[in-house]
C-alpha cells in the first residue's frame, strides 16, 4: 500500500497582511468619535433622565469595547507564529467578538432592568435633547460605519464593525422619533418603551454574534462554506475514488483551512492535482490552507476517520 502524505499549502492567499494595517487608522478614527459621543450621550442621559439615551451610551460602550477588540484582534493576527504557537495569534479575531458578546450581554441586563422600572413609573424627560443627542448620535455611527465599508467584503471582522455600526445608525434615527413624539405628546413612557426596543435589537444581533463566534472557536465550518458542496467537488474529480476526515475550520475571521484524505483512481503527480484542488478551492470556496494526504487503495490503518 502507498500512503504519500502531501502537506502542501496553498499560499496564493485572497487576503493581504498589509491591507489589513490600512485599517488602524479607522480603528483609531472609530474609537476616538464615538468614545467622545458616548461621555455627552451618558452626561445627558443623567441629566435629562432618558433611559433611551442611557441605553444607547451602554450600546455605545460597547461598540468602542468592539472596535477595541477587533482592533487589537487585528494586531495580533499579523503576529509571527512561534514554536509554541505554530498558528500564532490568527484566533484572536474569533476570541474578541465572543468576549464582546458577553460584555454586552451583561450590559444589556442591567439597563433593561431600569428601562422596566422606569416604565412602571414614568418619570419626565426633555423631548428637545434626545433629538440633538440622538441626532448626533446617527451621524457618529453613520461615519464610523463608513470608515469600514470598503473592507466589508473580504474581511468578516471589518464586515461585523461595518454592520454594527450601520444597525446603531439606524437605532439613533429611532431614538430621534421618540424625541419627537415625546416633545409633541408628553408622554414620558415612550422613553422606555424606546430603550426597551433598543435593548431587543441589541440582544438579536449579540445573540447571533455570540453563537458565531462560540461556533468558530470549536472550529465549526464557516457559515459561507457549505461542507457538503466541498466532499460533493472533491468526490466527482476523475482522480479522485474516495475521501474521508474532512475538516474546514477557521483559522482566523479572514483565513480558512481545509485537510482532507484523498483516495486516489490511480498513479498520478500529487503536485498537479494538489494545485488544482487548491486553486478550486480558495476560487470558489475561500478556502486559503489547504492539506492533503493522498492514499492509494484502501484508507492507511493508523487513519481514524471522524468526519465527512
Amino acid at each position: 500500500m502507498e500512503n504519500n502524505s502531501s502537506h502542501n499549502h496553498n499560499h496564493s492567499h485572497n487576503h493581504n497582511h498589509a491591507g489589513q494595517a490600512d485599517y488602524t487608522k479607522a480603528f483609531a478614527i472609530g474609537v476616538l468619535i464615538n468614545t467622545a459621543y458616548l461621555v455627552i450621550e451618558a452626561i445627558y442621559g443623567i441629566m435629562i433622565n432618558s433611559m433611551a439615551l442611557l441605553a444607547d451610551a451602554g450600546h455605545n460602550l460597547s461598540d468602542v469595547l468592539g472596535l477595541l477588540l477587533a482592533w487589537g484582534a487585528a494586531y495580533l493576527a499579523l503576529k509571527q507564529p512561534t514554536q509554541f504557537r505554530t498558528y500564532g495569534f490568527r484566533k484572536t479575531s474569533i476570541l474578541a467578538p465572543m468576549f464582546n458578546a458577553i460584555l454586552l450581554l451583561i450590559a444589556i441586563g442591567a439597563i433593561g432592568i431600569e428601562s422596566i422600572r422606569r416604565l412602571l413609573t414614568p418619570e419626565p424627560v426633555e423631548g428637545y435633547a434626545i433629538i440633538v443627542v440622538a441626532g448626533i448620535g446617527a451621524i457618529v455611527n453613520g461615519v464610523t460605519a463608513f470608515l469600514f465599508m470598503k473592507g466589508r467584503e473580504k474581511d468578516i471582522n471589518i464586515k461585523g464593525a461595518f454592520l454594527h455600526m450601520a444597525a446603531d445608525a439606524g437605532v439613533s434615527v429611532g431614538v430621534v422619533i421618540a424625541g419627537f413624539v415625546i416633545l409633541k405628546t408628553h408622554i414620558y413612557w415612550i422613553d422606555s418603551v424606546i430603550s426597551l426596543v433598543i435593548m431587543f435589537v441589541i440582544l438579536t444581533g449579540t445573540w447571533n454574534l455570540l453563537k458565531d463566534s462560540f461556533n468558530l472557536a470549536l472550529d465549526a465550518v464557516p457559515v459561507n462554506i457549505e461542507a457538503a458542496k466541498v466532499a460533493a467537488y472533491l468526490r466527482a474529480l476523475p482522480e479522485v475514488k474516495e475521501i474521508h476526515d474532512l475538516h474546514i475550520w477557521a483559522m482566523s475571521a479572514t483565513e480558512n483551512a481545509l485537510t482532507v484524505h484523498i483516495i486516489k483512481n490511480k498513479h498520478t503527480l500529487d503536485d498537479d492535482l494538489t494545485r488544482k484542488i487548491c486553486k478550486e478551492l480558495n476560487h470558489e470556496y475561500g478556502i486559503d490552507h489547504t492539506t492533503i494526504q493522498y492514499e492509494v487503495g484502501e484508507p492507511a490503518l493508523n487513519c481514524k476517520s471522524n468526519s465527512l
